[in-house]
């Protein structure tokens, strides 16, 4: 709780609509997370960016999964391998716990992410194509977005 500070002003740094089909929403980070599902990354004595892992599903018979809900790394710890340390930080969560499978879901724009994904081992399941309409195109023009399912086996 007391890097709710920071983690909110990382999550507004970092949203964007190539990030979250979601308008931002000004609000305490912990409003939409329960603390037990946050792990925080720290550089230099400084929060530096943030995973939340939730149970995909609330039923039993899916309690072996465990969801990507959000990550976001603040602006001036990007590409220092922040994110990649909370992915493994993530399976080895995950691993403890006998979880035998990570899920998340990308948008098809959000090249970055889904290379980083891709490069610690995630694959692609499932598109949702056409999923979403947002202004991500030439002059902010309205383009059909993806939403992407990939997954991990732990």
């Amino acid at each position: 709780m007391t890097d709710e500070d920071a983690l909110t002003r990382i999550e507004r740094e970092t949203w964007s609509l190539h990030v979250s089909p979601n308008a931002y929403t000004p609000r305490p980070f912990f409003k939409n997370a329960r603390p037990e599902e946050v792990l925080v990354a720290v550089l230099d004595d400084e929060v530096a960016g943030f995973l939340c892992l939730r149970p995909a599903t609330p039923l039993a018979s899916n309690a072996h999964v465990l969801m990507i809900a959000g990550l976001g790394v603040a602006p001036s710890a990007r590409r220092k391998g922040v994110a990649s340390g909370l992915l493994e930080a993530a399976e080895t969560y995950a691993s403890e716990r006998k979880i035998e499978r990570l899920t998340l879901r990308v948008l098809s724009v959000n090249a970055a992410a889904r290379a980083l994904y891709e490069h610690r081992g995630y694959q692609t399941e499932g598109e949702l194509r056409g999923e979403f309409r947002l202004p991500v195109g030439p002059g902010g023009a309205l383009v059909l977005v993806d939403d992407v399912l990939m997954a991990k086996t732990i």
